[in-house]
Order: structure tokens, then C-alpha cells, then sequence
């Protein structure tokens, strides 16, 4: 029986090819076949440690040559062997002092990069940046995850939803389409600093009151401050969201960032930009204040979407993605059935509060 020929590889020339072939000529000394797979090696090699430096600057939140109080640091690199399709390679991943980075581009115990590598190649060939390249070939999207409390104190995920922006005409859409699926009254809605988030909620449900997540605030307060500070920082934020009422908060609003600014300038900023949305919770008393800053529910999410994600990182599609949170959600929310603690208390407040928009 005669054997199957394989099929013959056309070479079909391109702008882009004779780019890199120019570039690598410029380059190095080209002399031979294998001088050029070891240049395009090398290529691959220096891009991608580009690419994990930009990854790098995002963990971190600052760039190589900036400085910051962060306890987090650049930590030197570690080499790493991978397979390419020009063959073995040698990488320098970057390391930080926590071991918390997780690099992308070429994830821990990734050891074949063959079905990225020509890609970046062929883009830095058409003079893109690394950042570019590394936004090109990984593009980040969140799942932003609305949980609601019902007129029974159950718990219930009313959405997910897909989105790589956050815009005021975002948010809209998404509460436009609770509104057509039922939802007729939302008391007061919780959020982090979503962007567009507070315009959007006056636009769909006007009579809502937009509450900035205690929780988010304190993190985001304390995310650049290091160990030493960071519990003593930590408790005097508490005499602030701890307050019995909005005079005392502020009297210690003003406290805390008299004793923390001159040592973390803009630590306290956010407080006082976004007092409006943080002061709605001072009229409540401290059983209700629980509910609406409490997070273990959307924590105990978040740690689902986790495990999910450290499972399976890269999904062909949004709607693959979608439906992998779906089944992660419905398994997760199945010891959902009690309701909220103290919830006769709790609702008996809020029918005065918000007299008249709850069922007796």
C-alpha cells in the first residue's frame, strides 16, 4: 500500500513576515536556518518577559521604576523552561515577595506555549507594545454578580452578567432588565465603586438609596498600607463606620485622617469624595447596618468563582463562561434556605423608614 503524502506547506509571504524578517536581520547574525530559529527564540523569550513586567505592574499597582508603601515588592526572577514552536527556550518570570503573582501570559506549570507564541510574534511585528499584545492575547473580563434579600429575608442571585467596562449606560441596561424581569423596588442597593453605578440606580429606580460597600472601602483603604500599620489603621477606621450616628462618624472621620494623611497622603480620600454614599447606613441601627454591609454571602460566591476559575482560567466564549458561573452559582446557593437573622426586626425598621413600600 503506498503511503499518504503529506500535504506541502506554501509559504504566502505578508507584510508582517517580511516585518520580523527585517527586524531579525537588523537584529542578529544571520547566517543559517538555525540561527534563525534561535533569533526568533530569543525574540519570544525577551517579549514575553516584557509581557509578564506589565503583568507584574498590574499585581502590584505600580511600575519598576516608581516607589510605594505596598509591603508587596518585586522579588528578582526565576527561570523557567517552556516548549515553543521554534523549539525549548528558556524564560525569566518575575517574582514578588508574597509569591501572589500569577502571571498570564505563561501560567504556573504552563510548560508549551506553542499556541501563543506565533501570535505574538506576528504582533510585534506590526509594532505593537508589549501592554498591547498582553490585552490582545488575555483579555480580562469580569462577572459582576447582583444578590438580593427578598420581602422574606431569603437570599436569591437576581444576575450575572459579562462585561469588560463599567459605564453609568452599562449599569442602566442591567437594572433596566431586572425592572422587565419583575424586580419593582429596590430599598437600598450596595455596591463597590462601580463606575456610572450611582447615576444609573437614579435613572432606574429613583427612590433607591446607593450605599458604597463598608467592607470595600476599608479594603481599598488599607490595600497600599503595610503590615506594621495596617491593624492599628485598620481599628481607628472602625470608630468611623462604627459611629452611632453621622456627627460622631464624621467627628471621627475627620480623626482618623487628621492622624493617617501626613504619613498616607491620599489614604482617606476616597471617605470624604464619596461621603453621600457612604453616611445612608448611619440612620439604621446596628442589626439592619449587618445586613447591608455584611459580605459572607457574596464572599462565600466569590470563593466558588475562585475555585472555578483556578480550575479552568480560559473559556472559548462568553457564553462558555456564563454558563460555567451559572452551575458554580446554582450548586453554591442550594444551603440558601434560611432566612436572615433577626429579619423580623430588621423588616419592621424598614417598613418605617420606607414607609409605605413594603407589604405590612
Amino acid at each position: 500500500m503506498a503511503k499518504e503524502k503529506k500535504p506541502v506547506h506554501k509559504v504566502q509571504m505578508t507584510e508582517g513576515k517580511r516585518e520580523i524578517i527585517r527586524q531579525l536581520f537588523q537584529e542578529y547574525d544571520i547566517e543559517s536556518a538555525t540561527d534563525i530559529q534561535d533569533a526568533l527564540k530569543d525574540l519570544l523569550g525577551g517579549t514575553i518577559k516584557e509581557m509578564m513586567e506589565v503583568e507584574m505592574d498590574d499585581h502590584l499597582g505600580y511600575e519598576k521604576s516608581e516607589r510605594s508603601d505596598s509591603d508587596d515588592y518585586r522579588n528578582g526572577y526565576k527561570s523557567k523552561r517552556v516548549t515553543s514552536s521554534y523549539g525549548a527556550l528558556e524564560i525569566d518570570v518575575p517574582q514578588d515577595r508574597k509569591s501572589t503573582f500569577e502571571p498570564k501570559v505563561v501560567k504556573k506549570r504552563q510548560k508549551d506555549i506553542s499556541d501563543v507564541d506565533q501570535k505574538i510574534i506576528s504582533m510585534y511585528a506590526k509594532g505593537m507594545t508589549t501592554r498591547q499584545i498582553s490585552e490582545t492575547i488575555i483579555r480580562k473580563l469580569a462577572a459582576y454578580v447582583i444578590l438580593g434579600i427578598n420581602t422574606e429575608g431569603k437570599k436569591d442571585v437576581l444576575t450575572i452578567n459579562i462585561g469588560d467596562n463599567e459605564s453609568s449606560k452599562y449599569w442602566l441596561s442591567v437594572l433596566n432588565e431586572l425592572k422587565n424581569r419583575g424586580v419593582k423596588n429596590i430599598l437600598v442597593l450596595c455596591a463597590d465603586g462601580l463606575s456610572g453605578m450611582k447615576e444609573a440606580i437614579s435613572a432606574a429606580f429613583p427612590k433607591t438609596e446607593y450605599q458604597r460597600c463598608i467592607v470595600h472601602m476599608v479594603r481599598n483603604t488599607l490595600k497600599y498600607v503595610p503590615d506594621k500599620d495596617r491593624k492599628a489603621f485598620a481599628t481607628d477606621l472602625k470608630t468611623i463606620y462604627h459611629a452611632t450616628d453621622e456627627k460622631k462618624a464624621l467627628a471621627a472621620l475627620d480623626k482618623v485622617t487628621e492622624k493617617w494623611t501626613p504619613k498616607y497622603p491620599n489614604s482617606m480620600k476616597r471617605w470624604k469624595d464619596n461621603w453621600d454614599c457612604v453616611s445612608p447606613i448611619f440612620k439604621f441601627s446596628d442589626t439592619v447596618r449587618k445586613v447591608i454591609y455584611t459580605t459572607n454571602a457574596i464572599e462565600s460566591l466569590n470563593s466558588t468563582y475562585r475555585k472555578l476559575n483556578r480550575q479552568r482560567s480560559v473559556f472559548p466564549s462568553d457564553t462558555a463562561l456564563l454558563k460555567a458561573l451559572y452551575l458554580a452559582t446554582f450548586e453554591a446557593t442550594k444551603k440558601w434556605t434560611t432566612t436572615i437573622r433577626n429579619w423580623a426586626q430588621v423588616y419592621g425598621e424598614l417598613c418605617i423608614m420606607y414607609e409605605g413600600r413594603l407589604p405590612e
